[in-house]
């Protein structure tokens, strides 16, 4: 729920309102596979950090199940780390809007196939995410196939997915959906001593492709405290590649 004296949510736009100069985390991001379902406004809510509220498109949010593979993380202007820079990754996402009326991503989690790197943003970072055993492999056909299990104590319920997807033809024209689910030009988290940050992003315009979803099994959206999704996504998207630049928070954390 906003707040007296919020700002509205900004517009949605295909290229970032806030450029970033100088960079915090650079990356690449490839084989974007999104999956999206509608969920109630009310049941997002409450996984939000403090004033960050629900973004919501024609009076529906979303949440999002993306797996793709990172590639050459790294600090600053500096090159990609070798090895522990580059691994595949699913994050279950949801869509916020802070007081400023910066609309960004909200993670609930992000499951990674390196050890180091979630041990690192986990402290510097304060972002949720948690180690599993991920795949990814390619068929014929322009299939993908999206496989992670997340590691942790035996006799625990791990959170897993396996998602299969075609691809299809690159998108001329996004429809306002696919923009408000895509355009998202930094995210919100809980900071150190309560306060919340927004991160803020820059990269090209997404190369968005339509794609079929083959096969879907998971249980990690209920694992974060959201219903688990029921039916077909309303929104199957892939993209190949875009090149990243985080910039630090912005002076003052919010």
């Amino acid at each position: 729920m906003s707040q007296r004296g919020d700002q509205p949510a900004e517009p949605v736009t295909a290229v970032t309102p806030r450029p970033v100069g100088r960079a915090l985390l650079t990356q690449s991001w490839r084989d974007v596979t999104f999956l999206h379902w509608p969920v109630a406004p009310a049941a997002v809510a409450p996984l939000l950090p403090d004033g960050v509220r629900p973004d919501v498109h024609e009076g529906t949010a979303h949440v999002g199940l993306v797996p793709f593979r990172m590639h050459g993380l790294g600090f600053g202007r500096g090159p990609g780390l070798p090895y522990l820079g580059s691994f595949p990754e699913t994050n279950v996402r949801v869509y916020g809007v802070d007081r400023r009326g910066r609309r960004g991503v909200v993670f609930l989690t992000l499951e990674c196939a390196r050890l180091l790197p979630v041990l690192g943003a986990r402290a510097v970072l304060r972002l949720p995410y948690r180690w599993a055993s991920m795949r990814r492999r390619a068929g014929r056909e322009r299939d993908l196939l999206w496989t992670s299990a997340r590691i942790g104590p035996r006799g625990r319920g791990r959170p897993a997915t396996r998602i299969r997807v075609r691809v299809g033809e690159r998108i001329a024209e996004p429809t306002a959906l696919e923009h408000f689910l895509t355009a998202r030009w930094g995210l919100h988290t809980a900071w150190y001593g309560g306060r919340t940050v927004y991160l803020p992003n820059a990269h090209g315009i997404w190369p968005l492709h339509r794609a079929e979803l083959l096969e879907c099994e998971e249980d990690l959206v209920a694992a974060c405290g959201l219903p688990a999704p029921e039916g077909a996504p309303v929104s199957v998207l892939y993209a190949p590649r875009v090149d990243v630049r985080f910039g630090p928070p912005p002076a003052g954390g919010r």
